[in-house]
C-alpha cells in the first residue's frame, strides 16, 4: 500500500490530520513544534525545503541540531548565484547536515522551452514554473509533509498562516516559524553565532535567481529587489487553494 494510502486509513484525510495538528501544537514554540513534529508518526514522510537564502540558515541549525539526517531539498534553478551554491556547499559542512539533495530542472525541458536560459525575460511565471515548481511538485512526491520557512509578516497571503496546513489535500506543510518576527530572526542568528547569506552584506534582504534580484535601497521594501517592476512576488512553489501562488502583497524575507 502507498505510505500515502496508509497514513489515511490510520489517521485520516489531509485535512483532519491538520485540525489534529494545529490543536495538539497551538501553544508551542517554534522550536518545540518542528522537534515534535520530526518525529510525529501523523507525519510520515517528511523534508525541510531551503532556498539557502538570507533567513534560511535558522531552520537548517534547527535541523542539524534535533535530527541531521532530515532529507533537506535545494532547488538549483541553473540560474542562482555563485554565492548561493557556495554558502549551500558551506553549510552543509559547518551544520553536517546529511541529506541534502539538489535537485534541478530537467534538461529536456530546458532544451525545449528554455534553451537559450532567456525564458525570465519574456513570462517569468513560466520561468519559475519550469526551473523550480515542476522540479519541487517531483521531488516532494516522495514525501507525506514538508517544512517550509514561511511566516506570518511577510505579507497578507501569509497572515493568518498556521503550523500545518493543508496542501491541496496531498500532503502537509509545517510553518514552525509561523509566528515568528524579524527581531526572532536576527536574534536566533545572533545568539547561536550563524553564518550570514554574503549577499545579505551587499544589500540583498532577499536572495532567489540572479537575473531577477537585485539590491535593495534603505528604506525600501526588503522583497523590493524580487522582480523588480513586475507584478510577481511570489516563485510559485506554494499552493494556495488549489493554485500556485505567483503574485501577493510583498512581504519580507525568503519566499520559502
Amino acid at each position: 500500500m502507498p505510505h500515502n494510502l496508509a497514513l489515511r486509513e490510520e489517521f485520516g484525510t489531509v485535512e483532519t490530520r491538520v485540525e489534529r495538528l494545529n490543536a495538539r501544537y497551538a501553544h508551542h514554540s517554534a522550536t518545540s513544534v518542528l522537534e515534535l513534529a520530526l518525529r510525529d508518526r501523523e507525519l510520515g514522510r517528511i523534508a525541510l525545503v531551503s532556498s539557502f537564502g538570507a533567513e534560511s540558515v535558522v531552520l537548517l541549525h534547527m535541523i542539524s541540531v534535533m535530527k541531521p539526517d532530515t532529507p533537506v531539498i535545494f532547488i538549483d534553478t541553473e540560474m542562482l548565484f555563485p554565492e548561493t551554491i557556495q554558502y549551500q556547499l558551506d553549510l552543509i559542512d559547518k551544520l553536517d547536515l546529511r541529506d541534502v539533495r539538489r535537485i534541478s530542472p530537467s534538461p529536456a525541458r530546458i532544451n525545449a522551452h528554455d534553451p537559450d536560459g532567456l525564458l525570465h525575460l519574456s513570462d517569468k511565471d513560466a520561468c519559475c514554473n519550469l526551473r523550480k515548481t515542476v522540479p519541487l511538485q517531483n521531488a516532494l512526491g516522495h514525501f507525506d509533509a514538508w517544512i517550509t520557512g514561511r511566516k506570518r509578516f511577510q505579507g497578507s497571503t501569509r497572515a493568518t498562516l498556521d503550523f500545518f496546513e493543508n496542501e491541496d489535500d496531498t500532503r502537509i506543510k509545517i510553518n514552525p516559524l509561523a509566528y515568528w518576527a524579524p527581531e526572532d530572526l536576527k536574534d536566533y542568528m545572533i545568539n547561536n553565532r550563524l553564518p550570514r547569506h554574503p549577499l545579505v552584506a551587499k544589500g540583498y534582504p532577499s536572495i532567489g535567481c540572479a537575473p531577477c534580484t537585485s539590491p535593495v535601497k534603505e528604506g525600501e521594501d526588503p522583497r523590493a529587489g524580487r522582480w523588480r517592476g513586475e507584478d510577481k512576488t511570489e516563485c510559485g512553489i506554494h499552493i494556495v487553494d488549489g493554485k500556485f501562488v505567483r503574485i501577493g502583497n510583498p512581504g519580507k524575507g525568503d519566499a520559502a
